[in-house]
């Protein structure tokens, strides 16, 4: 009887898989929510994430499960007027300012915080990067700061939604816990599996400090800027949009804020109506303008309306508001609309691939934008993986990384996209995050370096990064999860591996340890990569020369072979930080 239960679940969970659209963009307005893996990370029983989230998501909405008022910009939610918790809610109060704050380890209810540390904002450890960061100046000034490259901001993940204590904050409850907002993303085990890499709780304006925080990480890796997923027109992702744009003000004036209104997500169909909010956001500071004054406007999926209602859109800017627009439209099928849409752009963009494999086609692409005389802004991924949807892509370690670098490198793009900052629903973040700590973005500033400089910086620095899965890729999961990925149409082979990427200033051994299998390898001065076969347990890596170790890297995370939910996402570490 129990044979035939499981034989009938892999059946209809196949059958599911058969149904799955294969397309690799964002659907529009999906209701999304998932529960992370329990994992033990350094000792803390991490537990895996259940999340509402779509294109318009907002998990105070009504029917979310969280059982409370949205919270009011600026003012900690989960505090009283008095300072004490507000009625209905539960776990420990945002601190007063003055009060000390959580510093990681046990909240006041003894249960421990995710990973047992703390994003404080502070500023990039020295010798965190296995080369010499040049100066912002040197990134901002000449040829460099005409190439640009920014990060797609979404809305619905900031560093925190209530201020909590990571331990018991609304990531942790409901994102990070399979029953999470009452279960109703059980059938996919929840949306996501991972989370911000968890800040303390702030003081009264904790929302815009965080903003702030998030601003300066991103500027700190050499990043221009953000491209602002722009949902909804009202609302709590617009009032973080606006929010956003003061933040990146007062944190650094020099940070611009690119807008990419979600024709996939807002809810109007009347131009003008879309004219006035852009010009909202585009009269602030930071927005992003060309040296000649122009607004830029950047839609996604562009081709959601026809050439003539952009023009009309770019018309009412003009009248209405004064605002000159420099109109870089991204499209989900560049091939099919880029010459409709040729008069009116000032460049083109599109949202890509998630896999290792078929990156060759974006040469064709940019060379067809540069042969119109546009400009082109080439996306760069590290990973996608889409639990509510049933997709992932095969991302190979750090092989995706490394070839939307290399392609944007080589095929002169203008600016760069960094295909998501922090879009966990998709699994696609850059973002310092909870399972990856920094490791992608600090490997960013690398190829971000010779994007804008034009020359490889040099490596002064051993530094290894590792990564892996926490499960193989045919794991079935045992728990209550229904709805599985399958790989999407194109992509690469799902491949189970541990990849050590060294950065070494000579030739070294590099001695593994995955599971109980132990080796070695000898790698060369500069960058290599090696690849070896996933194996339950844990995995470390450290460059031996001369007979001592110099430095060393381990993932937290355990590989399992038998797992409670579905978890395709690579993790990473680096050696060049601390856990």
């Amino acid at each position: 009887m129990r044979a035939d239960r499981g034989t009938g679940r892999r059946a209809e969970r196949r059958a599911e898989k058969r149904a799955r659209p294969l397309s690799h963009r964002r659907r529009p307005r999906l209701p999304g929510g998932r529960p992370l893996l329990a994992v033990l990370v350094s000792g803390f029983l991490i537990v895996g994430v259940c999340a509402a989230t779509g294109i318009a998501w907002d998990p105070f909405s009504p029917g979310s499960g969280a059982g409370r008022a949205a919270p009011e910009i600026g003012v900690p939610w989960s505090t009283g007027p008095d300072g004490g918790p507000a009625p209905g809610t539960s776990g420990p109060a945002a601190p007063k300012p003055g009060q000390s704050q959580s510093q990681g380890g046990r909240t006041p209810e003894g249960k421990a915080t995710p990973r047992g540390e703390l994003d404080v904002g502070a500023p990039r450890p020295a010798g965190a990067l296995p080369f010499d960061m040049p100066q912002p100046a040197a990134l901002r000034s000449g040829e460099a700061g005409r190439k640009l490259v920014f990060a797609h901001y979404f809305t619905p993940y900031p560093l925190s939604l209530d201020n909590e204590d990571p331990g018991n904050d609304y990531y942790s409850r409901n994102y990070l816990q399979p029953e999470g907002e009452s279960g109703k993303h059980a059938r996919y085990g929840g949306l996501l599996r991972d989370r911000p890499l968890p800040v303390p709780p702030k003081g009264a304006d904790w929302e815009r400090a965080n903003l702030q925080q998030e601003v300066r990480t991103a500027r700190a890796a050499g990043i221009d800027g953000f491209t602002l997923d722009m949902l909804s027109l009202s609302g709590k992702n617009w009032e973080r949009s606006n929010l956003l744009m003061e933040a990146a003000r007062s944190a650094d004036p020099t940070f611009k804020i690119m807008l990419m209104p979600d024709m996939t997500s807002l809810k109007t169909d009347d131009p003008g109506v879309l004219a006035d909010a852009v010009a909202a956001l585009g009269k602030q500071p930071a927005a992003h303008r060309l040296p000649d004054g122009r607004l830029v406007v950047s839609p996604f999926k562009a081709e959601e309306q026809d050439a003539a209602w952009w023009s009309r859109f770019i018309d009412a800017l003009k009248s209405r508001h004064g605002i000159r627009t420099a109109f870089v439209p991204l499209f989900l099928d560049f091939a099919a609309h880029h010459a409709s849409f040729a008069s009116l752009s000032h460049g083109f963009s599109e949202w890509g691939n998630r896999s290792y494999t078929n990156q060759e086609s974006t040469t064709r692409d940019v060379q067809r934008a540069h042969g119109m005389g546009k400009i082109w802004m080439q996306p760069v991924s590290v990973q996608d993986t889409r639990p509510n949807q049933g997709i992932y892509d095969e991302a190979g370690n750090t092989a995706t990384l490394r070839a939307t670098w290399n392609r944007a490198i080589e095929d002169d793009a203008d600016w760069v996209q960094l295909t998501t900052w922090n879009d966990y629903s998709e699994g696609t973040q850059f973002a310092p995050s909870l399972h990856n700590g920094h490791a992608y973005l600090d490997l960013t500033s690398y190829y971000l370096t010779k994007f804008k400089t034009g020359s490889w910086p040099k490596i002064v620095r051993d530094t290894l990064y590792l990564t892996a899965r926490t499960q193989f890729a045919d794991a079935d999961p045992t728990g209550g999860q229904s709805l599985v990925m399958s790989l999407r149409k194109g992509s690469a082979a799902p491949r189970d591996t541990v990849e050590v990427l060294s950065f070494l200033t000579r030739s070294a051994t590099v001695r593994t340890a995955v599971g109980t299998d132990k080796d070695t390898h000898e790698a060369p001065a500069g960058v290599h990569s090696a690849l070896l076969p996933l194996r339950t347990g844990t995995s470390s890596a450290e460059v031996v020369r001369d007979g001592k170790a110099v430095t060393a890297v381990r993932l937290p995370s355990t590989v399992a072979r038998t797992v409670e939910v579905q978890d395709l996402q690579y993790h990473a570490a680096t050696s060049g930080r601390r856990p």
